[in-house]
Parts: C-alpha cells; structure tokens; sequence
C-alpha cells in the first residue's frame, strides 16, 4: 500500500531512503552474514589451511594446501561419502514414494478409521531415537516374514528412513487443498486412477514434493544413531558415522576433520540450493487464499 510516495511495511513503517538507510542496510546485510554464514566459511577456509588449534579458525588461508582432503582421501573419506550418498538416496526416493502413496489415500479417500491412521502416523514423530534403538536394532536382525538380516548392509539403513510421519503429513495437508473438480473432470475423460493420481495430483504438488524432499534429504543425511546400529564394520559406515572415528583416531590432525565436515556439509547446501524455489513455494502455498 502507498502513501503519500512512500511503501508501507508489514510493521506500519515506511521504506526509508537516503544514504544513511543504504549504509543501515548494507551493514545489518553484513551482519546476517557473518552471524549464518561466518562459520561455514571459516571452516571451508580452514580446510584448506594447516589448522593445528580448532580455536584459531581463520577467514584467510595463511598456508593454502589440499593436504588435508589428500588425507582425508587416504583415509577411505570419500568412500564413506559415497555410502552416505547412497543411503539419502535410496532412503528419500523410497521416503517420496510411502509419503505420497499414503498422503493420496488419506487426503482424496474416504475410508473408515482414516483420522485413526493419521493420528498413529504423527505418534510415530513424538518418540525419540534413543527410544525406538532397542526394537529397531532387534526387527533389523530378524525381519519379520522375511527372517533376514539386515544389519551390516547398507540397505539396513534405507528401509527404516522410508517412512516419516511429517512428509506423509505435509503430502497430505496439501493434497487436501486440491480442488476435487479436477478430479471430477479427469474421471468423465475417462482416466483411471493411477493416471488421475499421476497425471492431476502428483504434477500439482511439486511445491510439497520440494519441501519434503529438503527436510528429508537432511533427516536421512544427519542420521548417527541409525548407522550407528546397523554398521558391524567400517566399509558400511556413512560419512556421519565415520568423522566420529576420525575424531578419535590421534593420528588425524584437525584439518582432516574440517575437510571431512566440509564434504558433509556441502550436499545439503547443494540440494537446498537446488530445491529453493519448490522448497519456497511449499512454503507459501498455504499462506495465499483465492
């Protein structure tokens, strides 16, 4: 809304201008920046810096050097990468297809019991790993039907990431908001239920594919208690698990550890920056009537 030449604000205040307002702006900008993004530059800095006080982290490599990712590669640190990648991967593939699934019966179903389902689906998020370590480590050992094992196999670590009671909720809540005349309209052209799920839902929920897909590429990612039970040796372990080891280990200087968090940190920023757009739109989907 304006007046009188000037915007106002969510606050009631008007837009200031003037170079003083510009140089408030720049320096509050700097600040935000220093403050979220300072210490994942000190730590991409100081991987490439030979670190020898984790308190002394600098903005400014005094002695650039790969040596420590070189170690880091000598010491099966990408390999350890590549189990992680294979883990979120499989993991959030199979989280997409259980949440969306589940998430159409209950939203464009009716069935007796549904609320039941849902409510049963959102317990599941109340209780804490520490809790579930027990029964979880004891069904990985003995599949129930199957009676096969689990454990020591990265598969161990995919199948109990692929259900997740806030996906299924978010999948859920906004397939609600989808109008029903779409499907009406889908049904007299004659398509069947897979297509009308394939065809006129699923393509209308990218923004909440895109916010579940954030937030459950960085559950998966940051899982040490999962990996934890289910690796016997060190060729299963992911990424997580391994900078863990590493820490312990005296012959590892702190570099190897920065160059380790590094590369733990960067998918999740890259699929963050990937998905933004999704991510933004899930977001704001809800917020905007009409």
């Amino acid at each position: 809304m304006k007046a009188s030449g000037r915007t106002d604000t969510a606050l009631g205040l008007g837009t200031p201008r003037g170079p003083v307002a510009a140089l408030t702006k720049i320096l509050v900008y700097a600040m935000l920046v220093a403050v979220f993004a300072g210490p994942l530059i000190a730590v991409l800095v100081s991987s490439l810096d030979r670190v020898t006080d984790p308190t002394k982290l600098s903005f400014i490599p005094r002695h650039f050097t790969f040596d420590s990712y070189r170690v880091a590669f000598d010491r099966g640190v990408f390999k350890y990468l590549l189990n992680s990648l294979v883990v979120v991967g499989g993991g959030l593939l199979l989280q997409v297809l259980v949440s969306v699934s589940a998430a159409y019966a209950l939203a464009r179903k009716r069935f007796p019991g549904a609320r039941l389902v849902l409510l049963l689906i959102l317990s599941t998020m109340m209780l804490p790993e520490e809790v579930l370590a027990i029964p979880l480590s004891l069904i990985l050992g003995d599949l129930p039907v199957l009676h096969v094992s689990l454990l020591n196999s990265l598969v161990g670590m995919i199948v109990p990431v692929g259900a997740w009671g806030m996906s299924i909720l978010v999948m859920t809540e906004f397939m609600k908001e989808i109008p029903i005349e779409l499907e009406e309209a889908a049904r007299i052209d004659g398509a069947g239920e897979f297509r009308l799920f394939w065809s006129v839902v699923l393509p209308l929920c990218r923004p909440a594919l895109g916010v579940i897909g954030i937030f459950g590429f960085n559950m998966i990612w940051d899982q040490y208690m999962l990996p934890l039970l289910v690796a016997r040796d060190s060729a299963q372990y992911t990424l997580s698990l391994a900078l863990r080891t590493l820490r312990d280990d005296p012959e590892v200087g702190i570099g190897v550890l920065l160059a380790g968090s590094v590369l733990a940190l960067l998918p999740s920023i890259v699929v963050f920056l990937s998905f933004q757009r999704q991510f933004m739109r899930g977001l704001t989907s809800g917020a905007i009537k009409g």
